[in-house]
């Protein structure tokens, strides 16, 4: 850790999937097309750095082309739940006055519903471009990626004024660059990489650790 407590969070900047919720939405949402093997071992590959991830991204949703938009729904409704203690984390810092943003490499057909569940204040994310209620296979705008990420980070950490506070929690190679530029880099359950990158990490258990961890009671 940077140092070993703070009495305050200003901002946090989190990853969604296999952080705020427990599953990859893009490899769940494959299952739907009968085609998750094959998606969720690019993901895999992409969240360890092993491949770009933009390319990777394109490619997976390329793989989606058809597939009806209503599996969307079925998917979060069916499969996707938040992480253990997720809620109480963003609680527990919005309480304290804390900025609350997600940040995914996802999508915001799911970001949304999972932000509000949760209670962000704000959410970034890509989009899946949709014709005639089914995924075209392309992305609707520009790409949300580890860019994306540290450029959010910055940019939030600005408009709250020199010397804000800030936490960036995430698993995968896409977190890196946020976690690195956070006061704080957190790495959940995360990929070699991403660990490496941290500040602290969390293995097991409730998200709401990460309060205990920082020392924010």
């Amino acid at each position: 850790m940077k140092s070993n407590s703070t009495d305050r969070i200003d901002l946090l900047v989190s990853d969604m999937d296999s952080t705020m919720i427990g599953q990859e939405c893009i490899d769940e949402l494959a299952d739907y097309a009968g085609i998750k093997d094959q998606i969720a071992a690019i993901t895999e590959r992409a969240m360890q750095g092993e491949i770009d991830f933009e390319n990777a991204l394109r490619e997976r949703v390329a793989l989606l082309a058809g597939l009806d938009e209503s599996a969307i729904d079925r998917c979060l409704d069916e499969r996707i739940r938040p992480t253990p203690g997720a809620r109480d984390l963003i609680q527990g810092l919005k309480a304290k006055g804390a900025r609350t943003v997600l940040v995914t490499g996802g999508f915001h057909h799911f970001a949304d519903r999972v932000a509000e569940q949760i209670g962000f204040d704000r959410v970034v994310g890509n989009r899946l471009a949709v014709k005639d209620g089914k995924l075209t296979g392309e992305l609707d705008g520009p790409v949300s990626d580890a860019s994306t990420k540290a450029r959010v980070l910055a940019e939030e950490s600005a408009k709250l004024g020199e010397g804000a506070v800030s936490l960036a929690l995430g698993d995968g190679a896409n977190d890196i660059p946020m976690i690195e530029a956070a006061t704080y880099g957190i790495a959940y359950m995360a990929k070699p990489k991403a660990k490496a990158a941290a500040d602290g990490q969390i293995e097991s258990g409730n998200l709401a650790n990460v309060l205990t961890l920082l020392g924010v009671e």
